[in-house]
């Protein structure tokens, strides 16, 4: 019996050894986890508010920037600004609190009423998103299939009511977990307040998430079906041109133009100079428009691509998280890793520094107003001449 006591407790005291020489190295390593989380976190939050902010700007300065297409951006971009100004700074102070810059962990230091505020406001901004980049999909189709239709409706009112059906059907989604229809608390795993995502019986998780999903997939089959449109109708037979008709030297229908001045260079025909040939539309009624010319079919191709990728950039950082709720909904008592659960909630969180970053790549008409509104700070100057004159 003795022999085996003082084996069991040189065992205790090699296991206590290990834990205390394992401890520092434990320590060390939560806490560089903790530093690149915060300032990786602030790399997203100055990304966003400057990203985020700058484009605001340029679509409110540039008057040839308002359109459709364009004040859904706006709204995106304003409420991403918010979401990085509101909700990223209270994540790194609890991470602060808990001891983020020197042992790892996290703590809600402030009170139960800001929590679901702050979760509130999370919750809204992601079910803002993806109800908006539906309803930007729609449009995109209706630009596209249903251009008379749209040219005539969607100006500023119509967007203006959209942007605010948006809001309201968010604010719907988000607004009942407050009264603890579901719950709204600080996860510790995930260093923030939102929605706890527990077994399917016990809250009401699996509605919102289905619902996102739902959401979200629909936005795709818009534009599945949108892209169908455009595959069917490319090889489209050209329109037949009626030829000039003249009388009394007065053209009229396609080519009148161009006839009109050939012979009144010629020395043929009494009448009023033609007007210039480059670049000369006809000037029509913004309601008897029918079809789309080249370049503004390239133009809302453009914008449609645009948005196509935003919608994409948002289910990819995204989906982890999603993925990692849909687990904990039909899983009872799972597990999620917690390095992979912390990468997902840093990828959702980057989403929103990434719609400036694409805006800006795919769309070519963003750049050029741009380089129009700020050449200094783009460095535009004016050639020099590579040789002096004597």
């Amino acid at each position: 019996m003795r022999g085996i006591r003082a084996a069991s407790a040189a065992q205790m005291a090699n296991t206590s050894a290990l834990g205390e020489s394992s401890s520092p190295s434990s320590y060390n390593y939560a806490s560089a986890a903790s530093a690149v989380k915060l300032a990786s976190l602030g790399l997203i939050t100055g990304v966003s508010l400057l990203g985020n902010a700058s484009l605001s700007l340029l679509l409110l300065k540039d008057s040839s920037l308002r359109k459709a297409p364009y004040y859904f951006l706006l709204d995106l971009c304003l409420a991403d600004v918010v979401r990085s100004a509101v909700c990223f700074p209270f994540v790194m102070a609890a991470m602060g609190a808990g001891g983020g810059g020197g042992g790892g962990g996290s703590a809600w230091p402030y009170s139960a009423l800001c929590c679901k505020i702050v979760a509130f406001m999370s919750v809204l901004f992601c079910f803002h998103v993806a109800f908006l980049l539906f309803c930007v999909s729609v449009t995109r189709y209706m630009a596209i299939a249903h251009h008379r239709f749209y040219y005539k409706r969607m100006n500023l009112c119509t967007c203006a009511a959209v942007i605010c059906m948006v809001w309201t059907l968010s604010v719907a989604m988000a607004f009942p977990p407050v009264f603890d229809v579901g719950t709204y608390k600080f996860i510790r795993e995930e260093e923030q307040c939102t929605f706890e995502h527990r077994y399917v019986k016990a809250n009401d998780t699996l509605g919102f998430m289905l619902m996102l999903a739902v959401i979200v997939g629909a936005t795709h089959v818009v534009y599945v079906k949108m892209l169908c449109f455009v595959y069917d109708h490319r090889k489209m037979k050209p329109a037949q041109l009626v030829p000039a008709i003249s009388q009394n030297w007065t053209f009229h229908g396609p080519g009148a133009t161009g006839q009109a001045a050939a012979n009144w260079i010629a020395g043929f025909g009494r009448g009023p100079t033609p007007p210039t040939l480059v670049g000369i539309r006809q000037a029509t009624h913004p309601g008897n428009r029918r079809l789309l010319v080249l370049d503004e079919f390239k133009m809302e191709k453009r914008i449609g691509k645009m948005y196509y990728m935003i919608t994409l950039a948002f289910l990819v950082l995204w989906a982890p998280y999603i993925s990692a709720c849909y687990l904990r909904i039909f899983v009872r008592g799972a597990a999620v890793p917690q390095l992979y659960l912390s990468a997902a909630v840093w990828m959702s969180f980057a989403q929103a520094g990434a719609n400036p970053i694409i805006s800006f790549l795919f769309n070519k008409e963003l750049r050029m107003s741009l380089r129009a509104c700020f050449p200094s700070c783009l460095g535009t100057q004016t050639p020099v001449e590579p040789y002096c004159v004597i």
